[in-house]
C-alpha cells in the first residue's frame, strides 16, 4: 500500500516539474518576442 502511495506522490512531482518547465519555456519565448518587437 505505502508503495502505491509512493508511485502516486512519484507522478504528481513528475507532472508538476512538466508543467514547471513547461511554463518556463513559454515565458522565455513570450520575453524574447517581446524583446525582439521593441
Amino acid at each position: 500500500m505505502s508503495s502505491l502511495l509512493a508511485l502516486e506522490l512519484f507522478y504528481i512531482g513528475l507532472l508538476g516539474l512538466a508543467s514547471l518547465a513547461i511554463a518556463w519555456i513559454s515565458g522565455v519565448v513570450v520575453y524574447k518576442l517581446f524583446k525582439g518587437q521593441r
